[in-house]
């Protein structure tokens, strides 16, 4: 039923969007550009004391871009993986059961003009991440609210307000982002970009673990004796510092990169930080890439909600290696993998060794 509900609301935005078009000079159909991609995934996780999982999962999305006018542009995306709000994995498993699909993406992208941009609905992420260091963003997670992008020469500014959660007998939850940098060229082929950022959410303390009660690593008050639910202690208001670094090393893209962010609520584990490097291009037949990061994430740095899902097997109180190497077999097929080696619990709980291990194929189209 949820899947029929979602084509309907697609087919009725197509019908919107061709109607509209029709009054214009240009097709619908020059009016919209389709995407997708398909993942394939062998994963196996491997954490002391537990029972080695090993399992195949694929990730599906399937969206389109509209141009409402000459400024506006519509985006709606479908994807696999049900409501997690860092993940559109699904496993194959369930006795080939029908698979959940979701809302991935829908928002209005509006060019105020050449330096400014206007995001409203469920979005991308728009703030900047070094590297693409998964410390405090996962790389799936599109937060839903209104943000405001800045960009004139080597400046660059972002400000977001979202929604987290909304409650009916509490004040909601909300989380205010602001974040600002400089992109350096460095002769021809070089470039620094660095910046500083602040990030808070309203209304934490005394209440559940975003999404779906899982700490994940934060700290939380335990309520009641029978039940195995906890409340956050804490607040998260936290500054950031960021750079990366790109460059040439022969004909071969290279950058570096760091990040480090600081939780201003929290005397004892509060912070967080990463660097890594990446070599190498993933996008042109033949090309190949391999990268490197280090991230040391303590208990109440950040949310863990919305972290990597993968490092350390998802949220906070986690620090180690990741490890990365794709070959493009064409523009559109990628295969890779991915190596997670890290300890997990060091501060709430007992250290252990945990590495997962993902072996991927991507099918890619527009």
């Amino acid at each position: 039923m949820k899947a029929i509900k979602l084509a309907v609301l697609l087919s009725a935005t197509l019908l919107l969007i061709s109607t509209q078009a029709s009054a214009e000079t240009d097709s619908w159909t020059d009016r919209i550009a389709f995407k997708g991609d398909v993942r394939l995934r062998y994963e196996t996780i491997d954490l002391d004391g537990a029972a080695e999982i090993d399992r195949m999962r694929f990730r599906a999305r399937f969206g389109l871009s509209a141009k409402v006018s000459d400024d506006v542009k519509f985006v709606f995306q479908l994807a696999s993986g049900g409501d997690d709000p860092v993940s559109t994995n699904q496993t194959f498993d369930g006795g080939f059961s029908t698979k959940d699909i979701g809302i991935d993406l829908a928002y209005i992208d509006w060019k105020i003009s050449d330096k400014l941009n206007f995001y409203g609905g469920k979005m991308k992420n728009p703030m900047f991440r070094a590297g693409g260091l998964p410390l405090v963003w996962d790389s799936d997670l599109n937060p839903e609210g209104l943000a405001l992008a800045y960009q004139s020469g080597m400046f660059f500014g972002t400000a977001g307000g979202f929604s987290v959660e909304q409650r009916a007998t509490d004040d909601d939850s909300l989380l205010y982002v602001a974040q600002a940098g400089i992109k350096f060229p460095m002769g021809e082929a070089a470039s620094l970009t660095t910046g500083v950022g602040y990030f808070a959410y309203t209304n934490t303390v005394g209440n559940l673990p975003f999404y779906n009660a899982r700490p994940k690593g934060n700290t939380v008050e335990a309520i009641g004796i029978d039940l195995p639910l906890g409340t956050y202690v804490y607040d998260y208001k936290n500054t950031e510092i960021f750079a990366q670094l790109d460059m040439k090393l022969g004909d071969w893209p290279f950058k570096v990169f760091a990040h480090a962010t600081q939780n201003n609520e929290v005397s004892v584990e509060d912070t967080a930080y990463g660097v890594g490097m990446t070599l190498g291009t993933s996008k042109n037949d033949g090309d190949m890439e391999f990268s490197w990061a280090y991230q040391d994430i303590e208990a109440d740095a950040v949310i863990a909600t919305f972290n990597d899902s993968d490092f350390g097997g998802g949220g906070t109180d986690a620090d180690g290696h990741i490890l990365q190497a794709k070959y493009a077999v064409s523009k559109k097929i990628v295969v890779g993998g991915t190596l997670f080696i890290n300890k997990v619990n060091g501060f709430q709980g007992t250290e252990r060794d945990y590495s997962r291990l993902q072996l991927d194929v991507e099918f890619k189209f527009d």
